[in-house]
């Protein structure tokens, strides 16, 4: 069984191939190529050990293997870019590189917060706290669970904006492509095809049976935040159960 340091390697590895597949338009060559030939070289050093964890982290390894990969692969790249991995177009401003203020200022107010009935809390955008509680998350392969909810046609939507880069479309279209399912076969050789909003090409999508992948276009990882008008389209679709 693969260690959660592998576990971690193999996503950075599909997150960096993206990065490097990328012209010069977008990013730097040298680094992101650079920062792939890390993770391949992680991959293969981690291999030669597939039975055994490998002594280079703390104890609690689920949470210190993520941290580990950003420190001495992603964490660099950007902080000589000023990329942020929420969209590679863009330079990071602020803590959280996106303003959140309006979200902020909504869910705080009382009439809000009464009607979810949430109590006298603060809402705060990113919490440190909750953050560390989930971070063990990541290292949990939650895709082995998917198939057996596809098999009972309970319908699965997965997106990514364009550039987003921590969680970019490339790599979350291979590993939709490799899922084994009874319709795995079916689904890699179905169309791609426009994602129409208002007339407008908002991306590219494909699908069949119960599973559909979108790409949207000009947005990054908040995909609600850079096209909301193509976001409550899919989301009204989907609710709806029409077709995207």
């Amino acid at each position: 069984m693969p260690t959660s340091h592998s576990h971690c390697i193999l996503l950075l590895l599909s997150l960096f191939s993206f990065v490097a597949s990328f012209s010069a338009d977008y990013l730097p060559s040298s680094t992101p190529r650079s920062s792939k030939k890390q993770a391949e070289k992680f991959i293969r050093e981690l291999n030669l050990f597939p039975r055994h964890d490998v002594n280079i982290l703390e104890d609690n390894s689920a949470v210190s293997a993520p941290k580990l990969i950003e420190k001495s692969i992603q964490f660099p790249y950007l902080s000589d870019s000023g990329t942020t991995y929420y969209d590679i177009r863009k330079k990071c401003i602020g803590s959280l590189c996106y303003d959140f203020s309006n979200v902020e200022d909504f869910l705080n107010q009382i009439s809000v917060k009464k009607a979810l009935g949430v109590g006298d809390i603060e809402f705060v955008s990113c919490s440190s706290v909750v953050y560390d509680a989930m971070t063990e998350d990541r290292m949990k392969n939650f895709a082995v669970g998917l198939p057996e909810l596809l098999q009972e046609g309970i319908k699965l939507l997965v997106y990514a904006g364009e550039y987003d880069l921590i969680c970019n479309w490339l790599g979350n279209s291979r590993w939709v492509d490799n899922m084994e399912w009874s319709g795995q076969k079916e689904f890699v050789s179905a169309p791609t095809v426009p994602f129409t909003v208002d007339g407008v090409k908002a991306g590219l999508q494909k699908s069949y049976g119960p599973l559909t992948f979108l790409k949207v276009y000009n947005a990054g990882h908040l995909v609600p935040m850079d096209q909301p008008e193509a976001s409550l389209e899919m989301l009204r679709r989907w609710i709806q159960g029409k077709t995207l």
